[in-house]
């Protein structure tokens, strides 16, 4: 009897131990996020990125239990904000990869301050964003085969926009430029905000911008739009042709946007932050500004996208070499 008597009061010393000493260790551990998380968006505001990581930023603060903010730092093509989250130590920082700062900047610049395997852990693909290729109204063109040839007419005097060196855009026309074999003259610019307004301006005459950003500016007739870069038509724009439709089979150019950690933060919290986003993607009201806007939701594990990412890099890997593209 003594020792069944001290056993039990053992137990429920330890009981009790365990509810005022561990129980918060643990609560704490599966507290996170304890405070806002910031979702880092490299490039200026105005764009396809800003779109995607404002409608998803939303959605996985209320699947997180917390809030989610879009805090955009361009500049570098990317890299300053990449290098600043992957120094993050806060447990509370977020970055929105994309085409350009994962698969494209490990070959267009000699050094980065950044290594995408290194520094980054795979969250979710987000999002795909179909590259459309427009022009200035008074251009005499009305689709892409007008266009391209007026290009072989006037090798070098026709111009196109982009976001700056490296970006999707700069990719998706130089990408359209090689299967082509034409010559039209690249005019960089820091973000699709500015390259818009230039363009809407008539001060360029072409460029490949992603739907959401420019699709209100072709339904106004402030832009036309000669050709998707799309496998398929797209239903907001049913009556434009692809570039494959256009001549050019096989061709095919989107852009994309995915949730990456940095390497510091806790692997623990990788499975609620991959569950909450792959939530977010399936929430009604995201896939109906998403669609609003010609962006695919597409969701997936952190493994699927870690996957993606490397047969990206060979793809793009392949067309910056044989157009020599190199940063600003």
């Amino acid at each position: 009897m003594p020792t069944f008597s001290l056993s039990r009061r053992q137990a429920v010393a330890a009981g009790a131990l365990t509810a005022a000493g561990i129980t918060p260790l643990i609560s704490r551990a599966q507290a996170w996020p304890s405070k806002p998380i910031r979702l880092v968006v490299p490039f200026a505001p105005g764009g396809s990125s800003e779109i995607i990581a404002r409608a998803t930023a939303v959605e996985l603060g209320k699947n997180l239990g917390g809030s989610v903010f879009v805090d955009n730092k361009p500049g570098g093509g990317g890299n300053i904000a990449m290098a600043e989250v992957a120094n993050a130590d806060d447990q509370h920082t977020l970055i929105l990869g994309h085409i350009g700062t994962l698969a494209v900047n490990p070959y267009i610049f000699d050094k980065l301050p950044y290594d995408v395997s290194r520094d980054f852990r795979p969250i979710s693909l987000l999002a795909k964003v179909p590259s459309l290729y427009v022009v200035k109204p008074d251009l005499p063109v009305k689709n892409l085969k007008e266009f391209l040839a007026l290009a072989k007419q006037k090798p070098g005097q026709l111009n196109y926009s982009s976001a700056g060196n490296g970006s999707a855009g700069h990719l998706a026309f130089e990408y359209l430029k090689s299967a082509s074999n034409t010559f039209i003259v690249h005019v960089p610019y820091r973000g699709t905000g500015p390259q818009l307004t230039d363009l809407l301006a008539g001060r360029v005459d072409a460029a490949a911008i992603g739907a959401p950003a420019i699709l209100q500016f072709i339904k106004t007739g402030k832009v036309r739009c000669i050709a998707t870069g799309t496998a398929q038509r797209i239903p907001q724009l049913p009556d434009v042709p692809t570039v494959a439709e256009q001549g050019l089979s096989g061709f095919e150019m989107t852009q994309w946007y995915g949730l990456m950690a940095p390497a510091k933060l806790n692997p623990a919290h990788d499975a609620k932050l991959m569950a909450a986003t792959m939530k977010s993607l399936k929430d009604p009201g995201l896939l109906e500004k998403f669609a609003a806007d010609a962006a695919l939701s597409v969701g997936g594990t952190a493994a699927e996208f870690e996957k993606f990412i490397a047969v990206e890099q060979q793809r793009w890997k392949a067309v910056i070499t044989r157009a020599k593209i190199k940063p600003d």
